[in-house]
């Protein structure tokens, strides 16, 4: 694997964050992998995440300042490996738009972590401290998974 995308709905709160906290997990193993994130609307393109999802994630070292929220795009479905949706809406539009020949794998980011008991990342948007809190708990849930296992795959 050499390449994740993270997708939600905006690109403001749960991929961006996914997309800082794999890169944290990544990095504390020694492993170098291409990673973004995008949403499935161009609403907020060009903007930074959330403030809140900013927030929680410089409480855990987190840095996401950086990040611009953009919409997928065809040629991300050949770019990446993977694309990891955070809920089941949005895995069924990246699934729609997904072009016949792209080799891009799809699934709910959740089924990294099926222990977890919960499927789809919930948006955090319209609730407060707390939904940022817990997202950041599974997304650092899910991302032990995968580094568990690209480790014993090599």
């Amino acid at each position: 694997m050499k390449s994740i995308l993270f997708v939600c709905l905006g690109n403001i709160c749960r991929s961006p964050t996914a997309q800082a906290v794999f890169a944290d997990r990544l990095e504390r193993a020694g492993l170098v992998i291409e990673l973004d994130s995008a949403g499935t609307i161009p609403h907020h393109q060009g903007r930074p995440p959330d403030s809140r999802a900013i927030h929680h994630g410089r409480l855990r070292g987190l840095e996401l300042e950086h990040l611009r929220a953009r919409e997928v795009v065809e040629t991300d479905f050949h770019r990446f490996d993977r694309i990891f949706a955070m809920d089941r809406a949005n895995l069924a539009e990246l699934q729609r738009r997904q072009p016949t020949r792209a080799a891009a794998s799809i699934e709910l980011l959740m089924s990294l972590a099926p222990d977890y008991g919960l499927e789809e990342v919930p948006d955090p948007y319209y609730g407060g401290d707390q939904g940022f809190e817990r997202v950041l708990d599974m997304l650092d849930a899910a991302a032990q998974r995968l580094v568990e296992q690209i480790i014993a795959a090599c």
